[in-house]
């Protein structure tokens, strides 16, 4: 008994105002590109006090073309990492890596084929196009799924340098975007575009999925939960309050963007149903459904993204976490829906 009153003693710190305050544990963040609306969830609730509220002092640790921080994870230097799509958490189950899947931000994945605006009607008719810029990632991926579901050609392939210029050029040309992304940029150069979401014609992966450390999950459930919930919580106000804090937030890691780019991007994410929609209605945003894990994974199996019998899928995602309702007051609060 001394014992356990010793710790619970130990873990109070005297807070800034001289009050009596909970030691906060502190958990680090790592995100997959420069900070962006993407991510504004995560930045809101640590903006307005969101983790603070749940116990958390929480770090965001950008990604961005100079920075990987997907070995950061396993090696310990950070407690979650956003991950593109479920891809990750399979390729790092085949390769032995302890991580797991905890939740899943975008029901819907962003990933797409853009187009100039009347020359394709559809994806399958875009499988006509001379040319589609990819990236090697991309080739390694969804493209494997388009070539045997759709037509494309590997013949079509040309790399994807992350510039518009080739596109606004060739009315023709095809190329792989991020449906937050490109398509507003190719508006701004003066092009209206068609955008063929992959996730409407049937590539069911979850996007801005985030893991975290097996033993983690196994050793602090708590932790991880926490986490998650005060997550969801900061998406929601994000997305249907005031989220003037998590956009200084955002602006003060990635100077470069804009408030007026935030605006349009997340108007993307709501036009598109990326987040809130699908489970996450009633189950709550951030919903993560083993079954569609299992569906996406017979997918890139049927692909030939993946091999057969190569992943344990309950070693790459729970749905421990979520599913839970959290967060749905608020937007009921903040919408009256």
């Amino acid at each position: 008994m001394k014992r356990l009153i010793v710790a619970a003693l130990a873990a109070v710190v005297m807070g800034a105002t001289g009050s009596l305050a909970l030691a906060l544990d502190k958990v680090t963040l790592g995100t997959n590109w420069l900070a962006q609306g993407g991510h504004g969830g995560f930045y809101q609730a640590l903006a307005d006090g969101t983790y603070e509220k749940y116990g958390l002092e929480v770090e965001i640790k950008m990604g961005g073309p100079q920075v990987n921080n997907r070995p950061m994870l396993s090696a310990g230097r950070l407690d979650f990492l956003l991950a593109g799509s479920l891809l990750m958490p399979f390729d790092d189950v085949r390769n032995g890596v302890p991580t797991i899947a905890v939740a899943a931000f975008y029901q819907k994945n962003p990933e797409s084929l853009i187009a100039h605006k009347g020359v394709y009607k559809d994806l399958a008719d875009a499988a006509k196009a001379p040319t589609v810029l990819l990236s090697k990632d991309g080739q390694f991926s969804f493209w494997r799924w388009l070539v045997n579901e759709y037509g494309f050609r590997d013949e079509q392939v040309r790399p994807y340098n992350f510039s518009l210029a080739q596109f606004l050029s060739d009315k023709q040309v095809v190329q792989q975007a991020y449906a937050t992304a490109e398509p507003i940029y190719a508006a701004a150069e003066g092009a209206e575009v068609e955008t063929f979401l992959f996730a409407d014609y049937g590539y069911n992966t979850y996007s801005n999925v985030i893991q975290t450390r097996t033993d983690l999950v196994e050793n602090n459930p708590d932790l991880v939960q926490r986490f998650v919930s005060a997550s969801i919580e900061g998406w929601y106000n994000f997305l249907y309050g005031d989220h003037s804090k998590g956009y200084e937030a955002i602006l003060r890691d990635n100077p470069e963007l804009t408030a007026e780019k935030l605006d349009k991007e997340i108007e993307q994410v709501k036009k598109l149903g990326l987040m809130d929609s699908g489970a996450a209605l009633e189950k709550g945003i951030g919903s993560l459904d083993m079954a569609t894990v299992k569906s996406f994974y017979e997918l890139a199996v049927k692909s030939g993204i993946v091999e057969r019998d190569s992943v344990d899928i309950t070693k790459a995602a729970t749905d421990q976490f979520t599913n839970k309702g959290v967060g749905l007051d608020i937007k009921q609060k903040l919408t009256g829906q």
